[in-house]
């Protein structure tokens, strides 16, 4: 997911824009928070009006969902504020509505918001069984230890919303207890983003991060020690598997950090480290379990994902 580094940015320091692309339906409002200028993917904060209504349909890009305010109605079913969807592309959707309007969170993933209606999925959409619909404040319970090794201090709750099998890229909600406090410093070696839907943490590079406050931060980047007062909501996402690089230097800067966490790739998987040194700087490895896809060395996140045409969908 090559995107620039974002953050800290707080939503709430500006307007709502009308959507205005083509094919998306009337009635939608949007701040974008990040972008990839490469392929149009995007994470927006979107406010559906009162009495939006939208027919049945698919995206061509996969998205994320998460309700933070309002309800909205899918089919025959009331979704309220806490409901996360993940949709996959060319997955068809029953109409949506919302009476009284509707505060979300939309992440398209591998391309711009688009809409297609239509009554059936698309021929090539990707496989309708990774649908997933759930309320997550009242059908997940939080998981009050660490998400990956090493972990982080006590405190800090998570709810898993999805993983990627393919890529470890992972979606959760995350809280911080009133008087969270931890003391060192972390990067990591995948892109992450995440929304407060609710309170102010602060941390020492950045500042406060207050309710509205964004971040999208690539690889390598310091971040740390963190604090909240009062203790926080929030929704995170990372591109591949997280794994914590804790240290106590606050001056090293992202190339310094990869630096180091490869020497800890060599330490812990010495064959495959020296497997990779000695490939050719252009080989693309293949996956026998996956022989229609392959991962470009050259790209990151799951939009290395690519098919064995060298294309994406659509």
């Amino acid at each position: 997911m090559p995107r620039p580094h974002v953050e800290p940015y707080v939503d709430r320091d500006f307007g709502f824009k009308k959507m205005t692309l083509s094919g998306m339906p009337n009635g939608i409002q949007y701040k974008t928070l990040s972008m990839d200028t490469d392929n149009g993917a995007v994470t927006m904060t979107v406010q559906y009006d009162a009495g939006f209504s939208q027919p049945p349909g698919f995206s061509c890009s996969e998205y994320e969902f998460l309700l933070m305010e309002g309800s909205v109605t899918i089919g025959d079913q009331i979704w309220t504020k806490g409901s996360y969807f993940y949709v996959p592309a060319g997955v068809h959707m029953p109409k949506w509505s919302s009476k009284e309007g509707a505060l979300a969170l939309i992440f398209y993933n591998f391309g711009p918001p688009s809409f297609q209606e239509s009554d059936a999925d698309h021929d090539d959409a990707d496989d309708r069984t990774q649908l997933k619909m759930i309320n997550s404040y009242e059908g997940l319970d939080w998981m009050m230890t660490a998400r990956r090794m090493p972990g982080v201090a006590p405190g800090c709750g998570v709810k898993p919303l999805r993983n990627d099998p393919k890529t470890g890229a992972s979606t959760f909600l995350y809280c911080m207890v009133p008087g969270f406090w931890q003391d060192n410093i972390s990067y990591h070696d995948v892109a992450e983003e995440a929304y407060h839907i609710w309170g102010t943490s602060w941390m020492m590079q950045f500042g406060n991060l207050p309710t509205g406050g964004y971040f999208w931060r690539p690889a390598y980047i310091n971040h740390g020690c963190f604090a909240s007062e009062k203790g926080i909501l929030a929704i995170g996402r990372t591109d591949g598997d997280l794994h914590n690089h804790f240290h106590h230097d606050p001056f090293s800067n992202p190339k310094e950090n990869a630096e180091r966490a490869a020497a800890v790739y060599a330490r812990q998987r010495p064959a495959m480290y020296k497997w990779i040194l000695t490939q050719d700087h252009n080989h693309v490895p293949h996956d026998f379990e996956n022989p229609d896809d392959h991962v470009d060395p050259m790209k990151s996140g799951p939009s290395q994902m690519i098919e064995s045409d060298g294309s994406h969908w659509p």
